[in-house]
Order: structure tokens, then sequence, then C-alpha cells
């Protein structure tokens, strides 16, 4: 595998929004997190990093998987494909924290994950003791805490920055184009809201899914310590293995958020399309290439008023009142 670019120093926001994104490969940002109070408390210790998190629990009750020794940290689905391999439970933050701490000696008796969890609602005081030196505007930090874990390869719909605040994390990602070699799984019955590939990265079954391979042609490898963060872009899928028995990371999500989701609209798109006739199907083609695909599609309206151009117009505040307004989800 190639590992992960990487950048040293300093990065601002005008930096990575006219660098760093438009480039859409993944970046790993080498200790930019360091001077972070929370990093500072991980290089003292576990306990002190702990201590700094607990002192901020809001004790709103947290979700978390939790799965038994036999599935090695990987959370997944149960054979059937029809449950999962783990359990959801609730707790607190400092509860998790200090079971967490309990069980670093010996062998891990369980797997336990919680992902996801907007710091805001949990750590009263995180954003501005911790600010993000190049967030966009609207992106929200969350929290992930756990021991030695898999997550399964997965892609989100939005960009996202993961800063390690405790342990070590190997990140392993592939580009969206290689979707057909990773073996979706569905689209329906999801593990955490995406869809995850059905290949085991660390013990890949090549007989039952051979494309497999060729997709690891293309993987790219990071490891992050405490400090460092990544730069994912959007549909780039990617596998988390945390190696430490205490691990905690921040990440942020962002993108329009008046966009919606395009995984919603792929799979509106599959009900009222894909089955057509093909000559059918294919005249629709003509209109997804003008209308969404096309990198001038906006222009299709421009012989209308701007007041008639509604969803077909280019971007605007406006067009985006407009859709809030006329039914974006559409039934």
């Amino acid at each position: 595998m190639q590992p992960v670019r990487e950048i040293q120093g300093p990065l601002d926001t005008a930096r990575f929004m006219a660098e760093i994104v438009p480039d859409y490969r993944p970046v790993v940002l080498r200790g930019q997190m360091a001077t972070w109070p929370a990093v500072r408390k991980a290089q003292e210790s576990d306990e002190a990093l702990a201590a700094y998190l607990s002192r901020m629990d809001s004790g709103r009750p947290l979700a978390f998987m939790a799965g038994p020794p036999e599935i090695g940290g990987r959370f997944f689905y149960d054979e059937a494909v029809r449950g999962y391999n783990f359990q959801l439970r609730s707790g607190n933050l400092s509860g998790l924290l200090n079971h967490l701490l309990s069980q670093r000696a010996g062998p891990q008796r369980s797997a336990v994950y919680a992902g996801g969890a907007v710091a805001e609602d949990y750590l009263s005081s995180w954003q501005t003791e911790n600010a993000f030196p190049f967030s966009p505007i609207d992106a929200e930090a969350r929290i992930w805490i756990g021991n030695r874990t898999r997550i399964s390869t997965h892609m989100d719909e939005t960009h996202n920055v993961a800063a390690v605040i405790a342990g070590k994390r190997r990140f392993t990602l592939f580009p969206p184009e290689q979707l057909d070699n990773l073996y979706v799984g569905p689209l329906h019955h999801t593990i955490a809201g995406p869809p995850v590939s059905m290949v085991d990265l660390e013990q890949p079954d090549l007989a039952r899914y051979p494309r497999f391979a060729e997709a690891l042609e293309y993987a790219l490898v990071a490891d992050l310590e405490p400090g460092d963060a990544i730069y994912i872009p959007a549909i780039w899928w990617h596998n988390v293995r945390a190696d430490a028995p205490f691990n905690v990371m921040m990440n942020y999500w962002w993108g329009d958020p008046d966009a919606g989701s395009a995984l919603k609209a792929l799979i509106l798109a599959i009900k009222a399309v894909r089955d057509l006739a093909p000559e059918h199907r294919g005249a629709w083609r003509h209109w997804f290439n003008r209308f969404v695909f096309d990198d001038d599609a906006s222009s299709i309206a421009l012989h209308l008023p701007a007041h008639a151009q509604g969803y077909a117009g280019p971007p605007s505040l406006e067009r985006s009142t407009f859709i809030r307004s006329n039914g974006e989800g559409f039934d």
C-alpha cells in the first residue's frame, strides 16, 4: 500500500480550503492538533485525559457498541446479514472512559466503541479549549472513544477531518472508483449509517471477493498518533483500526447544509429509473447527465428568467430556499 501524502507545519482555513480540499485526495496533517490541551493530557497519561474529559461531561446518555472477544474488534454483520455481531448499549461518557481504563490490562474481554457523539452535547467546553485551526464554519466536533477496534471499510457523504487525541489509528483508504471491487453491503440495512464493504480488510476472502485484490492495488495507508489528523474527501472509502486499549479521536464532517443526501437520491433513482425499459432508461440518462453530472449543468436554465429557473438554476441562497420550501425530500 502507498502512504497518504503528508503536510507538516501550520495550516489555516484559507490554505486548507484553497489547496487541500480541491485536490480531492486524502492528506495526513501531521501534528496539526499537538497543542490541544486534550492531546497534552493524553501524553501525560490515559488517566489524565479521562479526568480532563470527565470534567466536561454533561451526563447525557451515550450510546455505544459492545462486541464479544471472538469478533476480534471488528464490528460487522452476523453470518446471515440480518443482524449484527455486537450489541447497542447506553451509559455516560465518564462511565465509558472509566470502564476502558479498568480493562487495559490483560486480553481484551470485549470490543467497545462509541462514535459520532456531538461534542457540544457531551463535552461542555471542548470547542473553546480545543479550537479547530482550519475548520469550515459548519463543521461540528464529534468524539469517538473505544479500545482495540476495527471499523469496516465505509464511505461518508461529507468531507471529514479526523484528529487522534489518544492511542494510535491506522486508516486504509480507497478512491471512490473502487466501488465495484469493494463489494458493497446492503444500502437499506447498514451498521452505522453509510454502506460498508463486505470484505474483511485484514483477512480478505479472495475466493468469494476476487476483485478486492485489484482494490488493494489502489489502497493508501496512514498511521496516526496523538496530535495527528487526516483529511478524507467525501465518498472516499476508509477502514479505521484502533491499536491501543484506550483510544480517543475527534472528527469534523462538513458539506453543503442545503444539499441533502446524495445516497438517498441514488436509492430513489434505483426505485424510479433503474428498472425501466432500456430505451426509457436511456432517455432519462440524458436528463441526469445534463441536469446533474454535466460540469456546466446549471447553464441549462439560463434561457429562463432568474425567478423561473427553480431547481435547475445555478447555486444560490434563493435556489436553496426554493428547494427547501418545495419538497426537497420527495416521497
